[in-house]
C-alpha cells in the first residue's frame, strides 16, 4: 500500500513561498489519514457483525427445526448401534384359504456376551443358568473366563427373560434385535408349514429362512419385497384341519397304530383342504433329525407325502377302472375266482372263499384278489403300467412341498406277469397316500387328471384319463363296497360315502413281510353319486383289540376313523346332510 507523505516537498516549498506555516500541512495530512483509518476499521467491524449474525440465525433455525421434529416423534429408548449392513428382511405371513393366520413374524431379542466387559463372569454364568435351565453353567464359565471376545448365549428370548437378564446388571451382557417366525396354532399343520430358522446372522439383525415344508418351497416368494407384504394363501381350511387332526389322533390311539396319515382333497381342483401326518411336532420348537434308526420314526417324517407304502386293495379300484375303460369287462361280467390262483411257485389267495365266480362289481365289493388278478392278466403289464403312470402313481407328487420330490415310488425291477397280478391288488408297488388321493380324485370327478396343490385357487384339471361313464360305474361300485362290502363301517348318516379298503402286509427292511404288521388304508369319496371330496386315511401297524382276537384289516381300523372324520368335516365344508324319509312318513290324500 502506498502511503501519502505527511510533509510533501512540493507543498512545503509552495507554503514557504506564500509565507505559510509548513507544520499546518503536516497536521492536516495526519487528520485525513486518521479519518481514513477509522472508516476502514468501522467497515471491517460491521462486516464481522453481519457474518456473526447470519451464523447465529442459522444455528437457531437448525435447533428450532430439530426441536420441532423431536416434539412430533414417538419417544423411544436410545440404542447402541454397530456398523454393518442390515440383513433383516420382513417375511410375508402364511394364511389359510379363509385368511386365518398360520405363520407370522414376532419381534424379539437375542442375547450375547462380551467377556472382556464383564465384572463378575462366574456370577453371570450362575444367574444365566437359573434363567435358562438348558444352559450349562460350567461351559459358560469357561467361555466367559477364556480368551473369547464374543459369545452367543440365546438366539431368541422372551420379554420376560430379557427383563430377568437385564436385572443381572452386568455390562458384558447385551441384546440384539431379532425377528422370529411364529406359528400361533402350535403343531397344527406342522408338516405342511415345515418351519423356519436363521440364515445369516449379525449382532443387530438376522435373516429368517424356510427350512422345510411350504416355508422352504415358497422361500423366495415369502422374502420378496416386491410382493408388498401380501400373505401366502394356502388351500388349507384351518377349522377342517383341526377337526381331522383331532379325530385322526384319537383313532390312532384307539387302534394302537404306530403312525397315521389323512388327506382331504377337492376332486375338481386338487386343492388340499387338510393333510395330517402323525406323530407331529411344534414348528416353533422344531426337533432335530434322527441320525440313526428308521427315519419314519421321526416326528418330522411326513407320512402323507414322504411315506411310500403298498396300499393294498385300494388299487383294485384302479384295475377295474382301466378294465372298464378299455372295454375288457362290464360291471356284470363274470370272473373266475376259483382258488388259489397258481403262477409258478406262487399262490394267490382270497381272504374268504367266494365261490367259483363273481361279477366284476362283486369282485370289488368282496375284495377278491383272485378275481382282480385275472382281470389284470387280461389288461397286461405294459398297459397297466402306462395307466398307473397316467394317474401319477409312479412318480413323486408335484405338490408344493420340498419333501415331495424325494418320495419316489418303489417299482418292481421287472414288471412281469406276476407283478401285474400282484400290483392289481396293491402289492409289489409302493406309492404315497397323496398320490393315491390324486388318483381317486381323477376317478371321482369324471375322469380328468388331478394334480394336488397347496395353493388356494392354484388347482386345475388335466387331461382325460377315463370317460365319465367309467367314472359313474366305478362310483356306483364304491358305494356298494360301503353298503354291502368290506367298508360297511364307513357309512355316515346323511352323507352317501363310497370307498375301498386296503390292507397290505408291511415289508421288513431285510426282505419279506411281517406276519402281524400291516398298512391299513381306506380311500373314500363323498357324496358318492357326485363326489366333491376324496379322503384317504392310512394307519401304520393298527390293531383293534376290542374283540376276542386282534383285528388288523382296514375295515376294522381305518374305515371307522375315516367315517368319523367325514362326520365331523362334512358340515364344516358346507355339505348339507341328506334327510332320509322315515318309513310311513308322508301326506296321504283322502276323500271327503
Amino acid at each position: 500500500m502506498i502511503r501519502t507523505p505527511l510533509r510533501p516537498l512540493a507543498r512545503i516549498l509552495e507554503a514557504r513561498a506564500k509565507g505559510e506555516n509548513p507544520d499546518a500541512i503536516e497536521r492536516e495530512n495526519k487528520r485525513l489519514r486518521h479519518e481514513k483509518m477509522r472508516d476502514q476499521a468501522r467497515v471491517r467491524a460491521e462486516g464481522r457483525l453481519l457474518v456473526l449474525g447470519v451464523v447465529f440465525c442459522a444455528a437457531f433455525a437448525v435447533v428450532g427445526v430439530r426441536m420441532g421434529l423431536l416434539a412430533g416423534s414417538v419417544p423411544s429408548e436410545p440404542r447402541a448401534t454397530a456398523p454393518g449392513a442390515s440383513i433383516v428382511a420382513q417375511r410375508a405371513d402364511i394364511v389359510d384359504r379363509n385368511g386365518n393366520i398360520l405363520a407370522t413374524n414376532l419381534a424379539t431379542h437375542s442375547l450375547y456376551a462380551q467377556p472382556p466387559l464383564m465384572i463378575d463372569p462366574k456370577a453371570v454364568a450362575r444367574e444365566l443358568a437359573r434363567i435358562f435351565p438348558d444352559l450349562d453353567e460350567a461351559r459358560m464359565v469357561k467361555d466367559f473366563t477364556g480368551s473369547r471376545k464374543f459369545v452367543w448365549i440365546k438366539k431368541k428370548i422372551s420379554p420376560e427373560q430379557m427383563q430377568r437378564v437385564h436385572d443381572i446388571g452386568d455390562p458384558g451382557l447385551s441384546f440384539g434385535p431379532r425377528e422370529m417366525r411364529l406359528y400361533p396354532n402350535g403343531a397344527l399343520a406342522a408338516h405342511i408349514l415345515g418351519g423356519a430358522g436363521f440364515g445369516r446372522e449379525g449382532v443387530q439383525s438376522a435373516e429368517v429362512i424356510g427350512v422345510a415344508g411350504v416355508e422352504r418351497y415358497f422361500d423366495d416368494y415369502l422374502r420378496d419385497p416386491a410382493n408388498g407384504g401380501q400373505p401366502l394363501r394356502l388351500s388349507l381350511d384351518l377349522t377342517v384341519q383341526a377337526a381331522v387332526e383331532r379325530v385322526l389322533a384319537g383313532g390312532m390311539k384307539l387302534m394302537n397304530a404306530k403312525g397315521a396319515a389323512a388327506i382331504l382333497m377337492d376332486v375338481h381342483s386338487g386343492e388340499i383342504l387338510s393333510m395330517v401326518s402323525l406323530p407331529d411336532f411344534d414348528p416353533n420348537e422344531r426337533p432335530r433329525q434322527l441320525v440313526k434308526g428308521d427315519p419314519s420314526d421321526s416326528p418330522l417324517f411326513n407320512r402323507a407325502v414322504q411315506g411310500v407304502y403298498e396300499l393294498g386293495s385300494t388299487f383294485k379300484t384302479l384295475t377295474l377302472s382301466q378294465a372298464l375303460e378299455e372295454g375288457i369287462v362290464t360291471p356284470n361280467t363274470m370272473i373266475d375266482t376259483k382258488g388259489p390262483l397258481v403262477w409258478g411257485r406262487f399262490r394267490i389267495h382270497d381272504f374268504h372263499n367266494y365261490g367259483s365266480s363273481l361279477s366284476v362289481t362283486t369282485v370289488l365289493v368282496k375284495s377278491s384278489n383272485i378275481g382282480t388278478a385275472r382281470i389284470a392278466q387280461r389288461i397286461g403289464g405294459e398297459r397297466q403300467r402306462a395307466f398307473l403312470s397316467r394317474l401319477g402313481l409312479l412318480d413323486p407328487s408335484p405338490v408344493e412341498l420340498v419333501e415331495a420330490a424325494g418320495a419316489k415310488p418303489l417299482l418292481p425291477a421287472n414288471w412281469s406277469e406276476l407283478s401285474t397280478m400282484t400290483i392289481s391288488y396293491g402289492h409289489g408297488v409302493s406309492t404315497s397316500p397323496l398320490n393315491l388321493a390324486a388318483a381317486y380324485s381323477t376317478i371321482a370327478n369324471g375322469g380328468r387328471l388331478v394334480r394336488p396343490t397347496l395353493r388356494a385357487g392354484g388347482g386345475r384339471l388335466g387331461e382325460r384319463v377315463i370317460s365319465e361313464e367309467t367314472s359313474r360305474q366305478i362310483r356306483k361300485m364304491l358305494r356298494e363296497v360301503v353298503v354291502h362290502g368290506t367298508a360297511s363301517f364307513g357309512e355316515v348318516p346323511g352323507y352317501r360315502v363310497g370307498g375301498k379298503t386296503g390292507t397290505a402286509d408291511k415289508p421288513k427292511p431285510t426282505g419279506g413281510y411281517y406276519d402281524k404288521k400291516v398298512i391299513a388304508t381306506f380311500a373314500s369319496m363323498f357324496p358318492a353319486e357326485a363326489p366333491q371330496y376324496v379322503l384317504i386315511v392310512t394307519l401304520d401297524e393298527p390293531q383293534d383289540t376290542t374283540g376276542p382276537k386282534p383285528r388288523r384289516t382296514a375295515g376294522w381300523t381305518a374305515v371307522p376313523v375315516a367315517a368319523e372324520i367325514i362326520r365331523r368335516a362334512a358340515p364344516l365344508l358346507g355339505l348339507r346332510p341328506e334327510i332320509e324319509q322315515a318309513p310311513g312318513f308322508g301326506v296321504t290324500l283322502t276323500a271327503n
